[in-house]
């Protein structure tokens, strides 16, 4: 294989597949970028056996063949070369070695076999729509931040999409939950949707995806199996196998007695939630909210270190009312809302609270309370 590339085409392709490779591999193979020639490109692949990414990018290619070398080294070495360069990629004739070369710049890198680097077979899908990039990156930046982390719960460990019926229409909707929070976000569903499974994606799918909808204006398409799911954006194909588990019947934690209306200025909220959680502890990160008549005052007690309160102007008419969250949780799902005013549905200090964003009604966040 002998190919010739603009360096920012090359680069802004491994940028994309080398993150999927780990840094620690049992599988050597599994630690390498499969470069191929395709016509006029060359086409890169990376995968962890889970998630697969395949990118082409336009080449000069004055032999065709290919190979595969270290994703996180090659990564580097193009990334430190000079921008503007031209980089000739070239394999040795028995294939053990690759050189990358860029004007007085020459590296060497050990080889595998092209024909060892695993596929990840996609099966018939049976689902296909496609949506834009924006509206992709919304149900997704909306709800990744609640994603839980604890592995035993392995079907928390993703984003639930599925489409629902409600108010008479179809829609596409995705929740995520780590049992002390919930976010939900959902959109008019994309002909091709109806009847599609219930499916969790992996939250590393979701994180590499979240960086791959950051383009204005492109369109995504998706399609479905029953085990996986292939976004293709571009020029870029993930390829993602899906949480085999059952996600809990969301609906059932989302309260629908919540009568106690707090209207809140969220900026102001969102920095004073952050000053006074300053002297709270790690382990106990609870905030307290005295709400009364038309004020909310924040409270934090440490005893290894202090205690803070601040009020704050709200609306509020209804009995006054003390409820505790985790500092933090408040933090993201403030993060989340575009609106000025966040709208709290309370009910009492035991029970979870619903949180609206008053310029997106298709966004819904749930938080459980904590004890103060």
């Amino acid at each position: 294989m002998r190919v010739i590339l603009e360096r920012s085409n090359l680069l802004k392709s491994l940028n994309h597949v080398h993150r999927v490779v780990e840094r620690r591999n049992t599988i050597p193979i599994l630690s390498n970028v499969m470069l191929a020639t395709e016509g006029n490109s060359l086409e890169m692949k990376a995968t962890d056996l889970d998630l697969e990414i395949t990118e082409a990018t336009p080449a000069q290619v004055e032999r065709a063949g290919g190979t595969t070398v270290p994703a996180h080294l090659l990564y580097e070495i193009v990334r430190k070369l000079p921008e503007g360069a031209e980089v000739m990629l070239r394999t040795d004739d028995d294939g053990s070695a690759m050189s990358v070369v860029a004007g007085r710049s020459s590296f060497r890198l050990q080889c595998l076999p092209q024909s060892d680097f695993p596929q990840l077979t996609a099966g018939s899908f049976s689902h296909i729509f496609r949506m834009d990039a924006a509206v992709l990156k919304k149900l997704i930046d909306k709800t990744q931040f609640a994603i839980s982390t604890e592995e035993t719960r392995y079907y928390l460990n993703g984003i639930y999409l599925h489409a629902v019926e409600t108010g008479g229409k179809l829609k596409l909707r995705s929740v995520a939950t780590d049992g002390h929070r919930l976010a939900r976000a959902e959109m008019d569903a994309p002909a091709g949707t109806e009847g599609m499974p219930g499916i969790i994606i992996p939250r590393k799918t979701v994180n590499e995806l979240q960086k791959l909808v950051d383009v204005p204006d492109v369109a995504v398409a998706v399609e479905l199996s029953d085990t996986k799911i292939r976004f293709t954006i571009g020029g870029v194909i993930l390829t993602s196998k899906l949480i085999d588990g059952t996600f809990p019947d969301y609906q059932r934690v989302i309260p629908t007695g919540n009568d106690k209306k707090l209207i809140i200025d969220r900026e102001t909220f969102a920095r004073a939630v952050d000053r006074v959680s300053t002297v709270s502890s790690e382990r106990g990160r609870a905030v307290k909210l005295s709400i009364a008549d038309s004020q909310v005052t924040l409270a934090v007690n440490n005893p290894d270190s202090g205690s803070a309160t601040e009020e704050l102007a709200a609306e509020y008419e209804a009995d006054a009312m003390e409820i505790g969250f985790n500092a933090k949780y408040l933090l993201d799902v403030a993060a989340q809302l575009g609106g000025e005013n966040a709208r709290f549905m309370l009910a009492d200090a035991g029970s979870p609270t619903l949180i609206y964003d008053t310029a997106d009604e298709d966004t819904l966040y749930v938080l459980m309370p904590m004890r103060v």
